[in-house]
């Protein structure tokens, strides 16, 4: 009977020994190219979540929507089915109608500005405004200023008249669209490339990397360079799974994430003009640089959304991210 006892022992130390030895799995899913700011993110987080942990922590990336869509990310996210993910700051609009002030048109001057709001007081306060939600924001990842293709020339509001753009689920983008005359449509970002090339749609906005990467440039004829919005995201898990994780580990993944996120940015900054050269190299879409009145139009044309939505954001928080911009 002892014998059988320890004989019993044994294989539950065994079983025991091999349960805590499975790692812990973080399945990051995005929405965008592997060779895109986001894309090259992930890897890193990857790699050096998994040299420091090695047989602890297995991280697994889903770019281009394999998972899932930016859309539906944040559920899959509090309902356990991914781990970690970096959906648009749009995408928050359901959660915090805050966030919606990213989404305002010609509200910072460039990057750096950006940058710095989100490094603020106010812009870290946002990230953890989402606690109650059941999310856990981890940090801002950058994209790049936001242009407008299309099949024809748009030089001046007016010529948006009429032409059916692409948005993400925002209203406030909607709304951007609409007091300059031009139809919004909601659609996810995977379908962008077949919409433009079957001219389901006129145009749509994105940086110069997802233009780019997405061969966006390839069905569209012209781009506008108007840099009037900010196309940034949130790398967001779950507070259960985050509070969840074990206290030696948790530090480690943190460090990794925030050193993944710094070499993001820094990769966002390079590709911006490298891409945008690359457009411009390839003849296949004509980029337009307009003129500081031509820009100054498009601003005036669009003023009326800040007003529309500065009750939900705060007009106090609008303030601070102009102030951003006086710095020098």
């Amino acid at each position: 009977m002892r014998k059988l006892i320890t004989t019993m022992c044994f294989i539950f130390s065994i079983v025991a020994g091999t349960l805590s030895a499975a790692p812990i799995e973080i399945k990051f899913s995005h929405v965008v190219a592997e060779n895109t700011p986001k894309g090259k993110m992930a890897i890193r987080f990857k790699e050096l979540v998994e040299q420091r942990l090695p047989g602890k922590v297995k991280v697994s990336v889903f770019p281009n929507a394999q998972l899932f869509n930016d859309d539906r990310v944040l559920e899959a996210i509090i309902l356990g089915d991914v781990q970690l993910a970096a959906p648009s700051l749009s995408k928050l609009e359901t959660y915090t109608k805050k966030f919606q002030i990213f989404d305002l048109p010609f509200l910072f001057d460039d990057m750096q500005a950006v940058d710095r709001f989100q490094q603020s007081k106010e812009g870290q306060k946002l990230l953890a405004s989402l606690e109650s939600k059941g999310l856990t924001g981890l940090g801002y990842l950058h994209n790049g200023m936001k242009q407008l293709s299309a099949n024809d020339p748009l030089f001046t509001p007016a010529d948006a008249k009429g032409k059916k753009f692409r948005i993400m689920a925002s209203d406030v983008l909607a709304a951007q669209f609409q007091v300059v005359n031009a139809n919004p449509v909601k659609k996810p970002f995977s379908e962008v490339f077949t919409l433009l090339q079957t001219k389901a749609i006129d145009g749509q906005e994105n940086t110069w990397s997802n233009i780019y990467s997405k061969k966006f440039f390839e069905v569209q004829s012209h781009i506008t360079e108007t840099d009037h919005g900010v196309l940034d995201y949130i790398v967001v898990t779950s507070k259960e799974f985050w509070s969840g994780l074990p206290d030696e580990i948790r530090p480690i993944v943190e460090k990794s994430l925030q050193e993944a996120i710094d070499y993001g940015n820094k990769v966002a900054l390079e590709k911006d003009e490298q891409d945008k050269l690359a457009i411009i190299t390839s003849k296949k879409s004509k980029v337009i640089e307009l003129s500081s009145a031509q820009r100054q139009q498009w601003k005036q044309a669009m003023a009326p959304v800040w007003k529309e939505f500065q009750d939900e954001i705060g007009v106090d928080l609008i303030k601070a991210a102009q102030e951003v911009n006086q710095v020098n």
